[in-house]
């Protein structure tokens, strides 16, 4: 009788690295790998060398030294005595302020636009097929020239508010458009205010919350609650409540005219205004082709068997539609953010002062410190660049197809 046994196993020999296949890829990726460090580290080594040779030192010293330049765009205080640092940090706020103003506001744009390109509306569809294509065929430096441009020479200066001109009037006593910007009313923290910010994120929480429990109970019940009225109750009621609950803790500060200019309040200068609607307007364009490419991948027959089941068009696009087109959109979208937060970089076009007027522009030359403020650069747009994309790709996963 036949005993079927296993054959024995061959020993591992150093040949095997490269004759056997299944080693082989390793052996190659290890000495890809080895190179690669090597020629960075040949790299630092040489760049090190040139330095010495020079007299100088990789060196963030100039951090702690008095910057001796003023921003015109500041989120927190800030004067010309503060350090690089402190003006690095204004740089980077601004920076912030416009990708996250530029991503929401290019979202909105770009999935209304895709949605009204596949309208049965005709002109409506082509308005917008113009609109895509007049705006992602044209570099977005341009943009933001021209609309920086048409806000400087359309909107008048602050004397003329002293007039009787009502095109030069303020709106509702509070707002003031000007060729310098848009003065706003400016927000007093007192004590107690930031519970009612807390109170006013908690609610804008609790309306996804409900949304998302009224979409469950649609799909498991087929039970319909109403949600528009209920989500302007929960974003509005609970933060009114706290407020006079509290005593009024956040007041505001109305802009004036002073002299030749307003004072008091908020300006939002001109430089910010155009920046942030060049790209979003530029970014949106190429999100509307990513939504329209989303919902054109939607098999027809999901919109006819919900049409059949007695759904509006509108229930149609939210129930049915997008959330199975976003697992076609949400990839390209994540790389539409992640070109408008690297176009902010063009910001010095108009003089808005983010991180590369600030640390990469004005820092640098004053200092001579190239190659730390380059890499400081580099780190900041890795670090904004890979959280985006680790943001994006939780909720990316959140929405794609589950298999069993």
């Amino acid at each position: 009788m036949t005993v079927m046994t296993d054959p024995p196993r061959e020993s591992f020999r150093l040949s095997m690295l490269l004759n056997d296949t299944r080693y082989r890829s390793y052996t190659f990726q290890f000495i890809a790998l080895i190179a690669l460090f090597l020629f960075i580290g040949w790299l630092i080594s040489n760049a090190a060398q040139n330095l010495e040779d020079l007299g100088q030192d990789i060196s963030y010293g100039f951090l702690g030294e008095s910057a001796g330049y003023d921003i015109n765009q500041r989120p927190i205080e800030y004067n010309s005595q503060d350090s690089h640092l402190r003006a690095s940090i204004v740089g980077v706020l601004n920076t912030l302020i416009v990708a996250f103003l530029g991503c929401i506001t290019a979202t909105v744009l770009g999935v209304v636009a895709g949605v009204l390109r596949l309208s049965n509306n005709w002109i409506v569809a082509k308005l917008m097929a113009v609109y895509v294509e007049a705006f992602r065929n044209v570099p977005v430096l341009i943009w933001i020239l021209i609309i920086f441009s048409i806000m400087t020479v359309s909107l008048p200066g602050p004397r003329a508010f002293r007039g009787e001109d009502p095109s030069s009037s303020m709106l509702f006593d509070a707002f003031a458009f000007t060729n310098r910007g848009v003065y706003a009313p400016k927000p007093i923290w007192e004590s107690g205010s930031m519970i009612v910010v807390i109170t006013f994120l908690l609610s804008i929480l609790a309306i996804f919350a409900y949304r998302a429990y009224a979409k469950k109970l649609l799909y498991d019940t087929g039970r319909l609650l109403p949600t528009f009225w209920p989500s302007i109750a929960i974003f509005f009621v609970p933060t009114i409540l706290m407020f006079f609950i509290l005593g009024r803790p956040i007041s505001l500060e109305y802009p004036e005219l002073r002299g030749f200019n307003f004072q008091g309040g908020m300006q939002i200068r001109g430089s910010l205004i155009a920046l942030w609607f060049a790209l979003a307007i530029y970014t949106g364009a190429f999100i509307a082709e990513n939504v329209r490419a989303g919902i054109m991948a939607i098999s027809k027959g999901q919109t006819e068997a919900a049409a059949s089941l007695g759904l509006r068009p509108n229930r149609i696009m939210n129930l049915v539609i997008l959330p199975q087109a976003l697992r076609v959109i949400i990839p390209p979208l994540i790389s539409q953010y992640l070109n408008l937060t690297k176009n902010s970089s063009l910001a010095i076009a108009v003089g808005y002062m983010d991180i590369t007027g600030t640390l990469g522009g004005i820092t640098l030359n004053q200092t001579g410190r190239a190659i730390e403020a380059i890499l400081l650069l580099m780190l900041f747009y890795l670090t904004i660049s890979l959280s985006i994309s680790a943001i994006m790709n939780v909720y990316n996963n959140s929405v794609k197809l589950k298999e069993r």
